[in-house]
């Protein structure tokens, strides 16, 4: 596996343009790779669904960090959904462990290169524990809308990239922040064999800070290996990190993995773990959950 280090102010630029770099050259080989007719379904939206014969393979958000690129075909539905997701943190004497069942991203397809996603939390749990003393929160979470846009090879090629744009919309909970928030991911997806993927993913975090009253920017960044064992049966590895010009954020590094199973063409069920690489990022979390498209 390669190192990674907190990236520096100077750092992040580079960083940002090479990963554009690399996408534009990627979706710039598309025509030479993939040779095979592919159908004109521009003429479908949500209410003229794509029919079924003409539907593209099924790619989903979850379980790890990185996300697709590909879209939910027009007039059609996807739920990608967590039974529950546990995770747990150690800092400075204060522990915090966090349940949430029913994580939810519920995904319509509005033509054949966009989809329509709310994401929400159903149900969350979180004890903190600080020198014998517990505080327990919980409740419903703030709701994302997302929408993600496909600028190349849903429906073909070695390659595909999408913009997601995405606002967090405050819903005033126990377990909410009270701020609007938002962003932008990019993320790239390389089939290297028939049976193996590669996936990167860049996003930008705008988050508000409590102390100046502003917003900081945060950098997510991913890299995942996907394998297929068999026809139904996949795992996959992932690093994921986070960076911030903010001075007092420290880097946080995590490594999960998990499986996948496919029972049909529309169902799939996945569970995997993540572990804190460094003291910043959370201990320690194992999730379970499972995605069906209508």
């Amino acid at each position: 596996m390669p190192s990674f280090h907190c990236a520096s102010r100077s750092s992040l630029f580079p960083l940002l343009f090479s990963a554009l770099a690399v996408s534009t050259f990627a979706g710039s080989q598309i025509s030479g790779r993939d040779s095979n007719p592919v159908a004109d379904k521009s003429r479908y939206h949500l209410f003229n669904p794509t029919p079924r014969d003409l539907m593209r393979e099924m790619s989903t958000d979850r379980p790890d960090t990185t996300e697709s690129p590909y879209t939910v075909d027009a007039g059609h539905y996807q739920i990608e959904m967590s039974f529950f997701d546990y995770n747990r943190n150690r800092s400075n004497g204060e522990r915090t462990d966090t349940w949430t069942f029913g994580a939810m991203n519920l995904k319509a397809g509005l033509c054949n290169q966009a989809d329509l996603q709310i994401v929400f939390d159903s149900y969350t749990e979180e004890r903190t524990r600080t020198a014998g003393i517990t505080e327990t929160a919980t409740g419903f979470s703030d709701v994302t809308v997302r929408l993600k846009v496909n600028l190349w090879g849903n429906d073909g090629g070695k390659t595909a990239f999408a913009i997601m744009p995405f606002v967090k919309i405050p819903t005033r909970t126990e377990l909410s922040n009270d701020q609007w928030e938002g962003g932008i991911i990019l993320p790239l997806a390389i089939s290297l064999t028939d049976r193996i993927g590669f996936g990167v993913m860049l996003e930008a975090d705008f988050v508000h800070d409590d102390e100046r009253g502003g917003y900081d920017v945060e950098w997510v960044h991913t890299a995942t290996l996907g394998i297929d064992l068999t026809e139904q049966l996949g795992i996959y590895i992932e690093y994921a990190g986070v960076a911030s010009h903010e001075e007092t954020f420290d880097y946080q590094a995590t490594f999960d993995a998990g499986v996948t199973y496919a029972v049909t063409d529309n169902l799939i069920f996945d569970a995997g773990i993540r572990v804190g690489l460094n003291e910043a990022a959370d201990d320690f979390g194992v999730f379970t959950g499972m995605s069906i498209r209508f």
